[in-house]
């Protein structure tokens, strides 16, 4: 299955940790993710996050085009805890410890209340799984969120998962990556 990620633009509450929160794409999100799509990439169905900063674009994107919109709560950013709506500064002057130690070691440190990475790894694998059973030979478009798209360019790339964080995906990026049938993730 060809899976080409797209992350969704610019939100009213870019630059903090957003995670479960359900924020809408800023005027300038929408823009964003309109020139990310101006020359669409011949995909025969859009599976986005249930959220709207992703599921708005996807509906409007699948009406243009034509092609079969789902949504999949698997898709889901992780969900921060205490840390949604946060800001990195804030959290740095007040749980310097804690953001620090999961910087370092995202799998080894859950933020107080929140998804723990390894749990956030297994449901987003699963939903990969799910899809490429479903549209095995189908090129798909993900509509979806940094952390996702990281932890699928980080397997993709065979990175240890202390390095997981240091993936950058800027807003509205689109990657296109390769789903084998052994469940191998090739970037292309």
């Amino acid at each position: 299955m060809l899976i080409e990620l797209l992350r969704h633009g610019e939100t009213a509450l870019a630059g903090s940790l957003r995670g479960s929160l359900d924020d809408e794409l800023t005027a300038a999100g929408w823009q964003q993710m309109r020139l990310a799509c101006q020359a669409p990439g011949a995909w025969q169905r859009i599976v986005s996050s249930p959220l709207q900063r992703c599921a708005a674009f996807a509906a409007e994107l699948g009406e243009r085009l034509d092609v079969p919109v789902s949504l999949e709560p698997g898709l889901c950013e992780l969900h921060f805890g205490e840390w949604e709506g946060q800001y990195p500064a804030d959290l740095m002057r007040e749980h310097a410890d804690s953001l620090a130690a999961f910087w370092r070691d995202p799998y080894g440190c859950t933020p107080p209340g929140g998804e723990a990475v390894a749990a956030f790894e297994r449901r987003v694998l699963a939903s990969i799984d799910g899809l490429a059973q479903c549209y095995a030979s189908e090129k798909v478009l993900l509509i979806t969120h940094g952390g996702v798209i990281r932890l699928l360019l980080a397997r993709a790339q065979g990175l240890p998962r202390e390095q997981l964080l240091q993936v950058h995906v800027a807003l509205a990026e689109r990657v296109l990556l390769r789903r084998h049938p052994d469940g191998v993730l090739e970037r292309l």
